[in-house]
């Protein structure tokens, strides 16, 4: 019997920022005979039968790590031909591994972010193995990591039909596009105001995303007062985030998607909306096997990525479909959550 223990956050198809981590464990489970999620917290009946959930919250952090290695404790007996897979959270790497490392059970940790802590390195020694989506998208230097691609849930995401929209719209020159994710100063949105700010009024901007810390929500007043600065309240909008069951119709009703992540993390935002066969723009140079040339700029020059809005406004309605057939076919060569999954396993060392 092949077991994986599956460590995250949050089991919880709505959360606004963890929601895809509901299919990537069905995916999981779909090649194994078991998976047990550990959680801080769970929604009921979202994962298929052959997953099991241990909660380990709790109301202090000295309780919800002494919850977390009993549960943990309590599920390794028989692991053996398994792994263990904590997810994005270091901590959980570490306060598995003296359990898990001296059974011989592979303990792999999936992480993609720029920030490189000394918790992050610590996790990173203790682990049998590293998967991320891509060498450059793990922080640190490391011969464990092994890149497997983000793992998008391609039945979430249909490709629209942007050309019987254009079609609809062939008298109207306006261009939309959208934005999505926390309100972080890593999500360099003052630079895609100001690019916006450098077109003309018939480029618009919808940006939605939740404000999830102190900072956060900071910054979403900082751009707020940044939109009034630059004169922008006609053409853009600082919305909330939305249920992620909506972001489909998002991407259905935009014609672009800009994303300008600082370099090391890899939105898994932009893959879902090239899934949609949305184009994109974003400045991240991981996604230079994703995105063709003419869709990236440098972070820093709102007059790039003005150029770049520029270019994408003079593609026609068909260049702008077969562009975001290309996406889509991208993604599902090297980024779905079936390929995420296999890539687990594989760097665990586990037989399918």
């Amino acid at each position: 019997m092949t077991r994986v223990i599956f460590i995250t956050q949050q089991v919880d198809p709505d959360h606004p920022a963890l929601a895809a981590t509901v299919p990537k464990i069905a995916a999981l489970a779909a090649l194994v005979d078991e998976v047990v999620v550990l959680a801080d917290g769970a929604v009921d009946g979202v994962l298929p039968a052959n997953c099991r959930v241990r909660a380990f919250r709790s109301g202090r952090k000295v309780g919800r790590g002494a919850r977390f290695e009993a549960a943990l404790a309590r599920e390794l007996p028989g692991l053996r031909g398994g792994a263990v897979v904590a997810h994005m959270c270091p901590i959980y790497a570490v306060l598995a591994a003296p359990l898990v490392r001296p059974l011989r059970v592979p303990l792999l940790l999936w992480f993609t972010h720029w920030r490189a802590s000394r918790l992050l390195r610590a996790a990173e020694r203790v682990s049998t193995g590293v998967v991320s989506v891509d060498r450059r998208s793990f922080p640190l230097r490391s011969g464990k990591v092994k890149a497997i691609g983000h793992g998008i849930d391609l039945s979430e995401f249909s490709c629209f039909d942007g050309q019987a929209k254009h079609t609809l719209q062939q008298s109207v020159t306006r261009l939309d596009l959208l934005a999505l994710g926390r309100y972080s100063r890593a999500k360099g949105l003052e630079v895609v105001l100001r690019a916006v700010a450098g077109l003309g009024d018939e480029v618009r901007l919808d940006v939605y995303g939740p404000a999830l810390s102190k900072d956060e929500r900071a910054h979403r007043v900082e751009l707020e007062l940044l939109v009034r600065e630059l004169g922008l309240a006609e053409r853009v909008t600082l919305a909330d985030a939305v249920p992620r069951s909506q972001i489909p119709e998002l991407f259905a009703a935009h014609d672009g998607l800009v994303n300008n992540m600082r370099a090391g993390a890899p939105d898994k935002v932009v893959y879902e909306a090239a899934a949609s066969c949305l184009p994109v723009l974003a400045s991240n140079p991981v996604f230079d096997s994703l995105l063709d040339p003419e869709q990236r700029f440098s972070r820093e020059s709102s007059d790039e990525l003005a150029y770049r809005i520029r270019g994408l406004a003079a593609t026609d309605a068909v260049a702008r479909v077969e562009l975001g057939k290309r996406l889509r076919r991208r993604v599902e060569a090297g980024h779905s959550v079936e390929s995420w999954a296999r890539g687990v396993l594989d760097a665990a060392g586990i037989a399918r």
